[in-house]
């Protein structure tokens, strides 16, 4: 498979690699960090739960320590840590409340409001100096939804 090479905002290069056939079109259009950080820990993960879902989300929550998504693609935080309830559990209790919405689908719900409001104002959230905190993380949430959509249909 060829490699192609994209500039993302974050002003680094991604390149697709050959061993990404499992990676989601977000990280491929993201740092090569991200992609090397989600591989890693996709790799370890199916070595000890198996491929499927369980992989996946562990990758995903390796990865969202160290990147926020920023429609349609990944970018470095400036601090590490978890970035949503979710992210901020373990082991059993994670998998316990996977399910219970807590989830901030990448967005970084643990940053300042003003950070939130930054990556609002890129993304051109209308409204966005009303919000309050949960607010913007909601309404980022559907920004990099509509982001990710279109993005995916251009490469389609």
């Amino acid at each position: 498979m060829p490699t192609k090479k994209r500039s993302s905002t974050s002003g680094g290069t991604s390149a697709r690699r050959k061993d990404s056939a499992d990676m989601p079109s977000t990280l491929e259009r993201s740092p090569r960090k991200a992609q090397e950080t989600w591989l890693a820990t996709h790799e370890a993960a199916v070595e000890q739960y198996g491929e499927g879902e369980r992989a996946h989300r562990t990758a995903f929550a390796s990865l969202k320590h160290s990147f926020e998504k920023v429609g349609d693609h990944w970018e470095e935080k400036a601090q590490k840590g978890p970035s949503d309830a979710q992210a901020e559990r373990r082991g059993a209790e994670a998998r316990a409340h996977r399910d219970d919405g807590d989830s901030a689908g990448g967005v970084d719900a643990n940053a300042t409001k003003q950070h939130l409001y930054d990556i609002a104002k890129r993304l051109e959230v209308k409204g966005r100096s009303q919000m309050t905190k949960d607010e913007l993380v909601e309404a980022i949430q559907r920004a990099n939804d509509r982001a990710t959509a279109a993005a995916r249909e251009a490469d389609a």
